[in-house]
């Protein structure tokens, strides 16, 4: 079995219309046609607040900020999800390149990708796109 796990979240479905509304023209960009912001634009690749991050689409919480590291690449890196099931990951060939295409298992919005050159324990980067969180600051913690 794969190091990344199918999730079991409780679905959100909406038309292109509906989601369209609700999101920016970036945000429906990367979340809901899989496309990419560019490198060192996002408004988290440089963030160290602490907090949660969520998914902008359903605001399913996702990534934590003490799972957080500077990779180097511009986008915001994370070296696990905060639960496994909350994240689905996938074979992504396009663009001329074979990588694990990463998505919210509640509603598929498109994330990022994962690698394996990421710090221990897990050996895993979660690359994500700024576009596709939402940052929700933890109140009782200092930066």
């Amino acid at each position: 079995m794969s190091k990344y796990r199918e999730g079991m979240a409780e679905k959100v479905k909406k038309t292109e219309e509906e989601w369209q509304k609700q999101l920016s023209p970036e945000q429906y960009y990367v979340t809901r046609k899989a496309g990419t912001e560019p490198a060192f634009t996002g408004k988290y690749w440089k963030t160290k607040d602490p907090g949660t991050y969520n998914c902008v689409c359903c605001g399913e919480p996702l990534f934590s900020s003490e799972s957080k590291f500077d990779s180097g690449t511009g986008w915001p890196s994370f070296w696990r999800p905060l639960d496994e099931s909350a994240v689905l990951a996938h074979t992504d060939a396009s663009h001329g390149m074979v990588r694990t295409e990463v998505r919210c298992s509640k509603c598929n919005a498109h994330l990022g990708h994962v690698f394996e050159d990421g710090p221990a324990p897990t050996g895993l980067r979660y690359c994500m796109n700024s576009a596709a969180l939402d940052l929700k600051a933890d109140q009782n913690k200092k930066k």
